[in-house]
């Protein structure tokens, strides 16, 4: 299982420590824009989730591209 974890800079430090102390853990540092992609992709799901269910108008992929 993969776990995305948000913590606050000045306690990064002590999270990393505690969590290299577990041979089953692997850490991983992500950059800020890397972070920032995957929430941007999560928003995106959802946003999809909610045109199934109707509870949000789609727009068409043409407007889009005439807007680019």
């Amino acid at each position: 299982m993969k776990l995305l974890l948000e913590v606050k800079d000045d306690k990064a430090a002590f999270v990393m420590e505690v969590l290299k102390n577990f041979s089953f853990v692997k850490t991983q540092t992500i950059t800020p824009a890397k972070a920032q992609l995957i929430n941007e992709i999560k928003e995106a799901v959802e946003n999809m989730k909610l045109v199934k269910q109707g509870k949000l108008k789609a727009r068409p992929a043409r407007e889009l591209i005439n807007e680019l």
